[in-house]
């Protein structure tokens, strides 16, 4: 069949499109490209699958949400279609209706087992990937409903222990509804529960709802049937939901006679049906007598097996974490929750989200793994870095997308790190993946002829999306040169001739960014570094800041550096936090942390500032979605729980307590003195460094006005003690003797 590849298939398109009045998708292709940088790849295949299935579902949303405005939608839809509400999206010649506005949920799960139960802000459970979802509502007697979507009261949070639950309340007229969501090991299998208390003050009905959407929209139900015992549904003749007690009245219904929600008190039940078009909708109901608290459960048994090996308990797998203890209960919520976030979304692979962004980036994955490894979640990490020489071609490009320069770099940095973090070499079958990977960077480089802006650096590509069109982004190139860095650190323990090559050429490539970082400096007439040598100074500018955080490539107060925070705080702040014009089109919680870490190694006080926004920020349940919507604070793009979010929150108070700068350790550089104003003692630790672990104590001692602080710090170190300082906030730096463990430093700690 390799003829076909000689068919003329650009002329039979465009010949066919015009024929029928369409515009010609060869020529308009053409035209899009031309915004961009020459390259190689357009744009990664997956990201373009992504985004078909993506707006497949907003078709389907358009031709189905606003015809049927009657019918009980989530709370996004019930949002963004009203329109006085700021959520409000005018439709008009939208193609596709997609959530923009409140891309907000949670997920529930367990250790190890890949799926991951979402909720979103008002309850709503989808309990697999993609599929439909539960609900929970309250029906009277007297024809009133109380509808979490639509409701005026409505509070959420999660409770992280015994075991992570989400935990929904809404209020209404004399109404109380509770909904409880968690996943528990039954019988060796996940199994996800959702918990309805319910309470009225008449004869009432509380109801379990079948729904045929999630917070993405359209999910289809073809048939579905409750047993004869009452006490379950099959859907679609495979997925069962038990419930704790048989059903007391039943409704089914399909798209032509309408939501199940208007036919609630009809008097003809029905125990099964069908609807051809996808919509079937269902009501299990039990009676509510006036007063009277009632508790109904759902059981939902989870596809998949857990990882290899026996099924950690939450306990198992959080053993040997690094602990922080500060009398701020907001932040200590946060990273708490954090760190669950990241164990959960960690079941062998890591994932960046657990619905959207349900996939394998390596760049997210280098940020992710490096939260694992600064909590002290140390085996989850190595396991996750066990697979990536399988993602590798034979070439040495370790892909997860096609077009991305910047994998290599994030890969080699992240096995790096954990050898350092954790006192090891690197395991035998990384070794010929290092290798391959450094020399696969260096054949990437371009040449350094002809001289142009971009000589010897990485080609146009795609990179990270949020930087705009196919460029020579400087992101690449710092972490191509933080990859040969790495290769050449690691090959020290099995290839001293690799670790010379790869060191020259890190020094190479670095001159190389630095020449072309001059000739935009000159182009800008400002120390600035723009995403890449032919852009201007824009949002896109956040990628270069990844120089100092994390790869500290360059002094704390450099001046391109420096020149590029300021632009950025100046020019792309909204509402107190970075905001990412492209594609995002919204507040970045991890992006605005990203800054805060710049100015934190700088020793500039404005990163509490941005920390206490990015807390602001975050959800009731103690997470972000990837951007924030200014108006409504929703969710505006990719997954609803952002992981590389959860991540940096955990890397951000792990670095206000202890970094590594040069070849010491920095500590308690970021610690607020208003968490030492309780008297209370703060702890963190022990938190695992690339010179061993340490366990930080800070103490107010004296007297009343409690005016000294007295630092201790225990360290378990892979070798000789690394050289410490103190830069406790507001106090200059202490330098502590030879074998100190601790300090006392005079402060002022009155507010």
């Amino acid at each position: 069949m390799a003829w076909l590849q000689w068919l003329p298939w650009r002329f039979i398109l465009s010949r066919a499109a015009r024929s029928r009045g369409f515009l010609d998708p060869v020529a308009l292709l053409a035209r899009l490209h031309r915004f961009a940088q020459p390259s190689e790849v357009g744009e990664p295949i997956e990201l373009l699958r992504a985004g078909a299935v993506f707006h497949a579902r907003g078709l389907i949303n358009s031709r189905v949400i606003q015809h049927n405005l009657d019918w009980v939608w989530p709370y996004w839809i019930e949002r963004q279609f009203d329109p006085l509400d700021d959520a409000f999206v005018p439709r008009a010649f939208s193609i596709t209706h997609i959530n923009l506005t409140h891309r907000n949920w949670t997920a529930v799960g367990w250790p190890d087992c890949p799926e991951l139960p979402i909720v979103d802000p008002r309850g709503l459970l989808t309990p697999f990937l993609d599929g439909w979802s539960l609900d929970g509502w309250i029906f009277t007697d007297d024809g009133r409903c109380l509808l979490p979507s639509r409701a005026a009261f409505c509070s959420q949070r999660l409770e992280l222990a015994p075991l992570p639950t989400l935990v929904t309340r809404t209020r209404q007229e004399g109404l109380s509804l509770v909904g409880r969501v968690l996943v528990e090991m039954h019988g060796g299998r996940p199994v996800c529960r959702f918990q309805l208390s319910a309470q009225s003050d008449t004869r009432a009905w509380v109801v379990f709802a079948l729904r045929p959407y999630n917070p993405e929209g359209i999910s289809f139900i073809h048939q579905l049937a409750l047993s004869a015992q009452r006490t379950a549904w099959t859907v679609d003749g495979r997925t069962v939901i038990a419930f704790s007690a048989p059903a007391e009245l039943h409704h089914i219904s399909d798209y032509h006679t309408g939501d199940v929600h208007i036919h609630l008190a009809d008097p003809i039940e029905q125990v099964e049906g069908k609807c051809e078009v996808g919509m079937a909708t269902a009501a299990a109901m039990y009676r509510l007598e006036p007063g009277r608290e009632r508790e109904v459960t759902a059981l939902v048994t989870l596809p998949g097996k857990p990882e290899p090996g026996p099924c950690p308990s939450w306990a198992g797998a959080m053993q040997g974490h690094c602990r922080l203890n500060i009398p701020d209960p907001r932040f200590q919520f946060l990273y708490e929750a954090a760190l669950k976030t990241l164990v959960l979304h960690a079941p062998g692979d890591v994932y960046p989200g657990p619905y959207t962004y349900k996939r394998f980036w390596f760049r997210d994955a280098a940020f992710i793994i490096h939260g694992l490894l600064c909590a002290g979640l140390l085996s989850r990490a190595g396991r996750a870095l066990d697979r990536f020489p399988g993602r590798q071609t034979a070439r040495g490009y370790f892909i997860s997308q096609n077009g991305e320069w910047d994998s290599n770099g994030e890969a080699l940095w992240i096995m790096q790190r954990f050898c350092e973090i954790t006192g090891q070499p690197p395991a035998k079958t990384w070794r010929r993946s290092i290798r391959r990977g450094g020399r696969w960077i260096l054949g990437k480089r371009l040449s350094r002829t002809p001289d142009s802006p971009h000589a010897g650096l990485l080609p146009a590509g795609f990179s990270a999306e949020h930087l705009g069109p196919n460029d020579y982004f400087y992101w690449d190139d710092f972490w191509g040169i933080a990859g040969l860095q790495a290769a050449s650190r690691l090959c020290r323990h099995f290839d001293e001739a690799a670790t010379t090559e790869f060191a020259r050429k890190a020094e190479e490539f670095s001159l190389a960014v630095d020449r072309s970082l001059d000739r935009a400096y000159n182009r800008l007439q400002r120390r600035a570094m723009p995403a890449s040598p032919y852009r201007r100074l824009d949002s896109g500018a956040i990628g270069s800041l990844v120089r100092s955080y994390p790869l500290r490539q360059c002094p704390p107060a450099d001046p391109g550096l420096s020149g590029t925070v300021e632009y950025l705080l100046d020019e792309c702040f909204v509402n107190g936090g970075f905001f990412q014009d492209m594609i995002h089109s919204g507040i970045n919680a991890y992006l605005t942390l990203h800054i805060a870490q710049v100015l934190l190694r700088a020793g500039d006080a404005r990163y509490l500032r941005l920390m206490d926004r990015v807390a602001e920020l975050a959800s009731p349940t103690g997470q972000w979605p990837e951007a924030i919507h200014p108006r409504t604070l929703g969710g505006c793009m990719g997954d609803g729980q952002h992981v590389w979010a959860a991540a940096e929150w955990i890397m951000m108070i792990r670095n206000c307590f202890v970094r590594e700068e040069g070849e010491g350790l920095i500590l308690c550089s970021g610690v607020p003195l208003r968490w030492l104003q309780s008297g209370r003692p703060v702890t963190f630790g022990p938190a695992p460094t690339s010179f061993g672990t340490v366990f930080i104590t800070l103490r107010p001692a004296g007297d009343d006005d409690r005016r000294r602080v007295a630092i201790n710090w225990q360290g378990s170190w892979h070798a000789d003690p690394p050289a410490i300082r103190i830069c406790l906030p507001g106090h200059r730096a202490v330098t502590p003797g030879e074998g100190d463990t601790s300090v006392e430093i005079q402060m002022d700690l009155n507010p």
